[in-house]
């Protein structure tokens, strides 16, 4: 799913009115190449040898350190300006270009696509990564015109080495959505993040040594809290990793039963990942103790994950985009990384303190509730709350506005 921005509308690059079908084929060979290369790296060995070529040639993160010219342009972006040159998005840009405001764009092709064809305004390119391979930059990054909008210090300095010019490259921070994050002096943010470390750490062994530290950031926490512990497990999207949900959902079943425990688990717009939910959950006869969240479209489904974040405790899902809502005040466990970029926010997360690796789903029940009682994710909680940057959205509007 590729999405634009422009006259204050949400456009999918990958699918509107009119779209040729020579496009459309080609962006859904993309996303069916990407899903199937995800879903194969759980086959052993073969799977694992063929995700790992895929990775290299088209995801890998070299080190950062020594620091060299990296801005030679790799595999990934040479197959992409190809396709580009063919025509491959020309009838995108060209309706664009009917009303040319400003353009942002939260994926890399539409804003090469923009760039090649020569989009009359500014391109705004929005990266939600810890760190970014080379595929990010354009093919010859020294004159394209295209505004790289970065979260972290570390892909500004990324983007540089990729010979991105640096009058092209502005620190925005983490852009949560708005939901979650306009409320006047973070009042609701706050009020939510008090419950959250309540069920977080019940026995108040890290409440009670930072009291002071908590009552400064967000006064004082209400006596008790007015919901069970809620963990929400989130499938990637293209439907990887639903096996670890099915595992959770298992381990706790008993504790999901005597509502100690609130289940969450959200599948995307995965219909067949749905069913494979409810029919699980069916099997344990849980049908109203847990929730499975989905939409039919990215659109609702995104609308429905932020409105039931305000009342999750954990979110439980691998290292993606997904990383950044530790600065709403919500802890990560983490799933296993898929691709090059999320080794990068899996380290990002362990290295700031937002998050913790997972142990073994199927002994959920052991593990988490270790961390519970020693208030590891409480801690987790308000190091995110803290420390992670929320004004990136509000950040991006400026830069665009400017």
């Amino acid at each position: 799913m590729e999405f634009l921005a422009s006259d204050g509308k949400v456009l999918r690059a990958d699918d509107y009115s009119g779209m040729p079908l020579r496009d459309k084929k080609t962006w859904g060979n993309l996303r069916n190449f990407y899903e199937s290369i995800s879903r194969m790296k759980r086959i052993f060995l073969i799977g694992k040898v063929l995700f790992y070529v895929y990775d290299y040639f088209f995801q890998k993160i070299f080190n950062f350190y020594p620091k060299k010219d990296l801005s030679r342009s790799n595999f990934q972006t040479k197959l992409i300006y190809n396709s580009i040159k063919n025509g491959w998005g020309k009838d995108l840009i060209e309706r664009l270009k009917k009303k040319p405001l400003p353009l942002i764009t939260t994926f890399l092709i539409p804003a090469f696509m923009a760039d090649y064809f020569n989009y009359p305004n500014e391109i705004y390119c929005i990266i939600c990564d810890a760190d970014i391979s080379r595929s990010w930059a354009p093919l010859n990054p020294k004159t394209s015109k295209i505004k790289y909008l970065v979260p972290n210090e570390r892909t500004l300095e990324r983007l540089i080495l990729y010979g991105v010019k640096k009058e092209n490259i502005f620190l925005t921070g983490y852009p949560l959505p708005f939901y979650n994050n306009t409320n006047e002096n973070l009042k609701i943010l706050k009020e939510d993040l008090k419950i959250r470390l309540l069920n977080l750490d019940p026995n108040k062994n890290y409440l009670k040594k930072y009291e002071s530290l908590i009552k400064d950031s967000l006064g004082f926490l209400p006596k008790e809290s007015n919901r069970p512990l809620t963990l929400l497990f989130s499938v990637g999207g293209a439907g990887a990793q639903k096996e670890i949900g099915l595992k959770i959902l298992k381990n706790l079943s008993d504790k999901i039963r005597l509502g100690s425990v609130k289940l969450i688990l959200a599948a995307g717009v995965k219909t067949e990942v749905k069913f494979y939910f409810e029919e699980e959950v069916k099997k344990l006869k849980l049908e109203k103790e847990v929730d499975i969240l989905s939409g039919k479209d990215i659109e609702e489904y995104f609308s429905k994950f932020n409105i039931l974040l305000r009342k999750v405790d954990i979110l439980w899902t691998k290292p993606s985009e997904l990383s950044f809502y530790s600065a709403l005040g919500i802890p990560i466990i983490i799933a296993p990384t898929i691709g090059s970029h999320e080794e990068f926010n899996k380290k990002w997360l362990l290295e700031s303190g937002y998050g913790i690796e997972q142990e073994d789903p199927g002994n959920t029940r052991e593990w988490l509730f270790d961390f519970i009682k020693k208030g590891s994710l409480a801690e987790c909680a308000l190091q995110g709350f803290i420390e992670g940057e929320k004004n990136g959205v509000l950040n991006i509007k400026k830069i665009v506005e400017q």
